[in-house]
């Protein structure tokens, strides 16, 4: 089964990211997303820690052991970029001054709840963080994440049974195996890992799913 590599995941969420978008990008996965901004397209990209404006990441080498993002990852800051105090940059967030947030997360239910800061391993991140802020101070919230646990497990799932991060948050899932939209209805294919037929990634989801068109072969 051909699945999409995280550069692709990424590049395929950048692509939907609107021209003039403030953005924030979450923890893990949803960091590469700075790396595939369409050339000539202004993402203002904020990080809860304080800074507005980064770039991608940089090169080797080149790393400001002072200039970071919410993981602790080295960034890059852009012509008219700035760095500000914690409280400033959550009071952005919860002022619905973001347009976008692109999260990652353990779990996604069908109708749209995020779970994506704890699992109940002793080795967990202990609170909630900045995330919950994020996916109900956002105007948008989309979710970045592998399909299937390791153990082959759906991340997609009738209702959460991880602890929840936000409820009917999450608009969009970008997967390594499709786009899926929450919508009133259920869950909608918008786009699907080449050779990838609805039925196995239906299967594989463990959820109904609704076709990119209704009377698509199954």
């Amino acid at each position: 089964m051909k699945r999409w590599t995280r550069d692709q995941m990424a590049a395929r969420v950048a692509r939907d990211i609107p021209e003039g978008a403030y953005v924030n990008l979450g923890i893990g996965l949803p960091t590469q997303v700075a790396n595939h901004i369409p050339a000539g397209r202004e993402v203002i990209l904020h990080s809860e820690n304080g800074v507005l404006g980064m770039g991608p990441a940089p090169a080797p080498g080149e790393e400001d052991c002072d200039l970071i993002n919410a993981g602790k990852q080295p960034v890059t800051l852009l012509p008219g970029g700035a760095f500000f105090h914690h409280a400033d940059s959550f009071a952005m967030m919860r002022g619905g001054h973001v347009d976008l947030c692109v999260l990652g997360a353990f779990q996604v239910s069908v109708t749209g709840d995020l779970a994506n800061w704890h699992t109940g391993a002793a080795d967990a991140i202990p609170a909630v963080g900045g995330a919950m802020d994020l996916a109900v101070g956002a105007k948008r919230t989309v979710v970045m994440m592998e399909h299937l646990t390791k153990s082959g497990e759906s991340k997609i799932v009738a209702r959460c049974s991880y602890p929840l991060t936000a409820i009917a948050c999450v608009a969009r899932l970008y997967t390594d195996l499709a786009v899926l939209d929450v919508t009133p209805q259920g869950l909608r294919v918008v786009e699907i890992a080449e050779g990838l037929r609805h039925a196995e990634l239906q299967r594989l989801s463990g959820v109904a799913l609704i076709p990119r068109h209704r009377l698509e072969t199954p």
